[in-house]
């Protein structure tokens, strides 16, 4: 009785321990396209690199605007399309005054752009470059273009166009000459009159 009861027992311990263990994950069941993700991601990766390598490619070879133009011709081309805006006094005079400080910045190393009138004119007062008759048509005409910005005078269309001639004048005097040999610049005689039209505008 007592070896049929320690068997019984054993029998029941082990269907107990059996029915106790830990449930099994689930087994992922092959389907075939475990490869989608991986070939995906790559082309996702070599969608980049290629628009990277592009993009360096073409920041190389693109021409930067500008290089290689001599600053008179830039300077001209801004003139030219200035004369698009010669029916708006202020945006006309700003143009065209910010196209020849440009200009005498780059053709001889002038601050321009980034001081005042008073201070440029101060520091051109002591340059060789100008002549006399240059220096003089130049402050004139920032003059000028300083009442039409800052003291909101309008002038008509004759005298905008008399300033617009007045910077490409200068443009034309001081400019590189086409033989390397020549003089750097072709200024006019120092007794000339000034050639800004600043009497139209008193």
């Amino acid at each position: 009785m007592t070896n049929t009861t320690s068997k019984l027992s054993s029998v029941v311990n082990a269907v107990t321990n059996d029915s106790l263990r830990d449930i099994k994950p689930p087994v992922a069941i092959p389907t075939g396209w475990e490869w989608v993700p991986w070939v995906l991601g790559a082309l996702v990766l070599g969608g980049i690199l290629a628009a990277l390598i592009w993009w360096l490619i073409k920041k190389r070879t693109e021409v930067k605007p500008g290089i290689g133009i001599p600053a008179h011709v830039r300077a001209r081309r801004k003139l030219e399309e200035a004369l698009a805006l010669i029916g708006q006094p202020e945006p006309f005079v700003v143009a065209v005054s910010g196209a020849l400080r440009v200009y005498l910045e780059e053709r001889f190393d002038f601050r321009a752009p980034e001081r005042t009138t008073e201070e440029f004119l101060h520091e051109l007062g002591d340059t060789p470059r100008l002549s006399k008759r240059q220096k003089e048509s130049l402050s004139d005409f920032l003059q000028c273009c300083d009442l039409v910005k800052f003291a909101k005078y309008e002038p008509g269309e004759a005298e905008l166009r008399g300033l617009h001639a007045s910077a490409l004048r200068l443009i034309e005097e001081t400019e590189p000459p086409l033989d390397p040999t020549a003089t750097t610049a072709a200024p006019a005689p120092a007794n000339s009159a000034p050639s800004t039209p600043q009497s139209a505008l008193k």
